[in-house]
């Protein structure tokens, strides 16, 4: 009996102080997520008028207008694979110059995506739009 006592409390001094989990899994692990890739965009407007309103729709800040100078220039960077863009430019005011010129532009990872341009002194209102895809 003795010998049983002594084998006991040699046997939970020894398991004392040790950690050890052991992990078995019953299915394979999930594969690694691939590191999401962005891209950036940029509404681009040019030219030589002296005010322009620029309205631009993206998924992300909905439909923004502005009343500005040129150039001008809104980048964002994204992760998604497809989205709706939409920029429109209309030419408030030119100076008295003899040569008017008015563009806006999409520009995706450094490539034009849609693009627009005019040189007479109307005011019409210059858009381009489309679903860009990665």
């Amino acid at each position: 009996m003795r010998l049983l006592c002594a084998l006991v409390a040699v046997a939970s001094l020894c398991g004392c102080g040790s950690d050890v989990n052991i992990y078995n899994p019953t299915q394979p692990s999930a594969p690694v997520a691939a590191l999401a890739v962005k891209s950036t965009i940029s509404f681009r407007v040019f030219g030589n008028a002296s005010q322009v309103r620029i309205r631009y729709s993206t998924p992300i800040d909905g439909l923004t207008q502005v009343v500005t100078s040129l150039p001008y220039t809104n980048t964002f960077t994204t992760v998604d694979q497809s989205m709706f863009l939409s920029l429109e430019g209309t030419p408030l005011i030119y100076p008295t110059i003899l040569n008017p010129f008015f563009s806006v532009q999409i520009v995706a990872d450094g490539a034009v995506f849609r693009e627009a341009t005019a040189n007479d002194f109307t005011a019409n209102t210059l858009a381009v739009s489309g679903t860009w895809r990665r």
